[in-house]
């Protein structure tokens, strides 16, 4: 009996527990993006739709990303409460940061395109998970999929997955369509490890 109490007993995290998790989170998420966008991939969410404008007006994805999130933050504070909304601005401005910066400090020299999206997504669906389990996200999408798994207790991969078909559909007019056939292959990745890893009730901390 003591066991199960123990297994279903709910931790709070320390502000420093959730402020690794926020660069630790946003920093696979980056490296994730940075395969991506070397590849010329793309993947879902407001990542997603920024990548989406970035490919097709040259505009800086940072800069976009950064722009695209800023009608959800009242969404966020509304459903969400002020902590989740303060480390989610957290989370999309260092993202924004490091899409800028991360080319500098890491290139390829040869980048298969299959490692790309297999590697780019399960590194994009680790950072994301972190930062879900710390009650954070990337803003944008992530926090429509984390309100309706608290509210309804939709699985959030499965609702990412709907969410990010319908931006990589829209791709097809910008991207060649090999390249989003890979990019399918890469938010595969990524919902596979949310999916498999994120569901309600498993992991009792806040």
């Amino acid at each position: 009996m003591s066991i199960r109490k123990t297994a279903t007993r709910t931790f709070r995290h320390s502000w420093l527990e959730d402020a690794q998790a926020v660069l630790t989170g946003t920093l696979f998420v980056a490296i994730g993006v940075a395969l991506f966008k070397q590849a010329g991939l793309l993947t879902g969410g407001t990542v997603g739709i920024a990548f989406l404008i970035h490919y097709a007006s040259g505009l800086p994805f940072g800069a976009l990303f950064f722009a695209i999130n800023l009608p959800f933050y009242w969404l966020a504070y509304r459903r969400m409460g002020l902590p989740f909304t303060l480390k989610t601005i957290c989370a999309v401005s260092l993202m924004a940061v490091l899409a800028e910066v991360l080319p500098r400090w890491l290139q390829f020299a040869q980048l298969n395109i299959w490692f790309a999206a297999i590697a780019g997504g399960l590194l994009i669906g680790a950072g994301m998970l972190i930062l879900f389990r710390h009650r954070a996200s990337l803003g944008g999408l992530n926090v429509v999929v984390m309100l309706l798994q608290e509210k309804r207790g939709w699985r959030a991969g499965y609702v990412q997955a709907v969410l990010d078909g319908v931006i990589l559909l829209s791709a097809l007019a910008f991207v060649p369509a090999e390249k989003v056939g890979m990019s399918l292959l890469g938010m595969l990745a990524i919902n596979a490890a949310l999916a498999v890893n994120h569901r309600p009730g498993r992991y009792l901390a806040v």
